[in-house]
């Protein structure tokens, strides 16, 4: 029983391994009870690190000639909007576990369905609580031009022009920019209380070590890639006391999240973050679509549907229209010793 997964199939992998670890969990757990009428399910993984050239073509190759029943996937948004050119042809779900870009849903493709909470859902709780500690003070918005934070960027100066405040400065650069250092001379640490930074999880991790060696003693904001496990390690003590969205809205002591953490840990060594977390409830989602509607596309994607709205260990999966998850985002965490702990 294949399903293919768009993404890189190593545990190892320094980016996107907990997602892969996660995933494979899922499956390994519904194999365990009996698979789908007594066959096994397996991903069925295809990636390139060149998505644009060679992934697109690899993918739709797994769909035509693997015959995988759904696609799991992908890491950010820019490949799932690539995948998503895939399944509108070939008819085919696609559950992306991470992308947080609302307009991958937006696009009108039926087969899409995106599990984690978009920027339109975290973003006002991050400008209402960035401009609650602020006060009048001014605040920096330091940004990469990637994909997925350039979304995420024009989302959070929508919610900000509704509060009509901006920042009183704003620096962009270059995913893995070797001028880091000194593109940060040109913001004026001494005329913000906050630095508020939307990056992908290492260049977020090397903006707050380089402002925190520049001497920023101000607070700082971040968007939920602040908060996964590939940003706060290499962060570190950097990361300290930043406050991130909380895209998760489970009880904390549940058995089923319990469960998870625990199985993850052991596998991994590592604990898991919401990206992890949420691939595991995608692909447990996925799965049970199957075992509703078994070996058909179309009746796997209205088994989708119809189990919405839908409990995991990241809190309810409800679709709205565009088969985008409407859970709000309702907390604001704190970094503390490389985690996330709820504000009070």
């Amino acid at each position: 029983m294949a399903i293919g997964w768009f993404g890189p199939a190593e545990e190892a992998h320094s980016q996107h391994g907990d997602l892969w670890a996660a995933a494979s969990l899922a499956v390994e757990e519904a194999n365990r009870g009996g698979g789908w009428n007594g066959l096994p399910f397996r991903l069925v993984a295809t990636w390139s690190e060149n998505s644009w050239v060679t992934g697109i073509s690899q993918l739709a190759r797994m769909v035509y000639e693997e015959g995988v029943w759904a696609i799991l996937g992908s890491v950010d948004g820019a490949a799932t909007h690539l995948a998503e050119q895939v399944v509108a042809k070939a008819l085919v779900p696609l559950v992306s576990p991470v992308a947080t870009d609302e307009s991958v849903n937006l696009a009108g493709v039926p087969w899409m369905f995106s599990v984690v909470p978009g920027d339109h859902l975290w973003a006002p709780v991050l400008v209402d609580d960035l401009l609650a500690q602020v006060g009048d003070d001014d605040f920096a918005l330091v940004s990469t031009t990637d994909h997925d934070s350039r979304a995420a960027v024009d989302v959070v100066l929508e919610e900000l022009s509704r509060r009509d405040r901006f920042p009183l400065q704003r620096l962009d650069f270059r995913p893995q920019s070797t001028d880091l250092a000194v593109q940060l001379e040109r913001l004026r640490f001494g005329e913000v209380a906050a630095l508020l930074v939307v990056a992908g999880p290492v260049d977020g991790a090397r903006v707050l070590r380089a402002v925190r060696q520049k001497g920023f003693a101000g607070s700082v904001f971040g968007s939920p890639q602040m908060a996964r496990r590939t940003s706060l390690e290499p962060a570190g003590e950097a990361a300290e006391g930043a406050r991130v969205p909380v895209l998760s809205d489970s009880e904390v002591g549940s058995a089923e999240l319990r469960s998870f953490e625990r199985q993850f840990r052991d596998r991994t060594g590592r604990d898991p973050d919401w990206a992890a977390a949420h691939t595991y409830d995608a692909t447990r989602l996925l799965l049970a679509a199957i075992a509703k509607a078994g070996l058909s596309r179309a009746a796997i994607r209205e088994a989708l549907v119809e189990l919405s709205p839908w409990q995991g260990v990241t809190g309810t999966i409800d679709w709205d229209p565009s088969g985008q998850n409407l859970r709000p985002v309702k907390a604001m965490g704190t970094i503390r010793d490389g985690h996330v702990l709820l504000v009070p």
